[in-house]
């Protein structure tokens, strides 16, 4: 069974307490270790590496750059990675997916990728507390600290489990660009969060690997079948013998 399509070969349908166990055992509990990565990393930033002064040179190159219009085009990129904008988004996908399929194990999964994405990052940037580049931010800041950047970790979570998802479009033109469109969207968000001056490049790369991972963690959280040897048996089983 491929990973991109375990989904639509096994549908078959869980308890909820199975469901529960697997979302404990298959992406909580592998989330800790990614939480200790990413808070390790970041307090190896603001210690040891002095948050990377070398860093200030890219931010600085890009504030100098900025333009009217590319100030405009940022401001759409840095919003469709905002937390009302991926919270409203993933909760018309799960609505779709369970109008669509009525697996409600199979709805949760968009859900999964980013409310695991956003615990690792809200904590670890508790954590981290990294300071803002220093240049002039054009997007209000919130509460939260620069190490790693939500925005790009929301964006990375929700879009890359859409790309796996329009592995189901039947049509392969529609399927390639769909699938394109998903997978470049998150690094428009993180050049446009590092462009408006508020993430430093480190926080967008760990804010992006923060989101694959959680991504995939929510993609597989639920156990199934490992190929289609399993049903293949079945069936030769059940047909009638000679």
């Amino acid at each position: 069974m491929g990973s991109l399509r375990r989904w639509e070969d096994d549908p078959s349908r869980p308890t909820p307490g199975r469901a529960l166990a697997d979302l404990g055992r298959r992406a909580l509990a592998p989330a800790v270790p990614l939480w200790g990565l990413v808070v390790g990393t970041g307090l190896l930033i603001v210690g040891p590496l002095d948050s990377l002064p070398e860093e200030e040179a890219v931010n600085e190159a890009l504030a100098a750059g900025r333009t009217p219009s590319l100030d405009a085009v940022t401001s759409v990129l840095s919003n469709i990675g905002a937390t009302l904008f991926i919270v409203s988004a993933c909760l018309v996908a799960m609505a779709t997916l369970w109008w669509r399929t009525r697996q409600w194990w199979f709805a949760v999964v968009p859900g999964i990728a980013v409310a695991l994405q956003a615990a690792v990052f809200v904590t670890a940037a508790a954590v981290v507390g990294r300071e803002r580049p220093d240049v002039d931010h054009l997007d209000e800041a919130p509460p939260t600290s620069s190490f790693p950047s939500g925005h790009t970790g929301a964006s990375t979570a929700f879009y890359l489990t859409m790309a796996m998802l329009a592995q189901r479009i039947r049509r392969p033109v529609l399927r390639r660009v769909a699938t394109a469109v998903c997978i470049l969207v998150p690094f428009l968000v993180a050049t446009a969060r590092l462009y408006r001056g508020m993430h430093s490049p480190t926080d967008v790369v760990v804010g992006m690997l923060n989101g694959i991972v959680c991504a995939l963690l929510g993609w597989h959280y639920l156990r199934r079948e490992e190929d289609g040897r399993r049903r293949q048996t079945r069936a030769y089983r059940a047909r009638p013998k000679e």
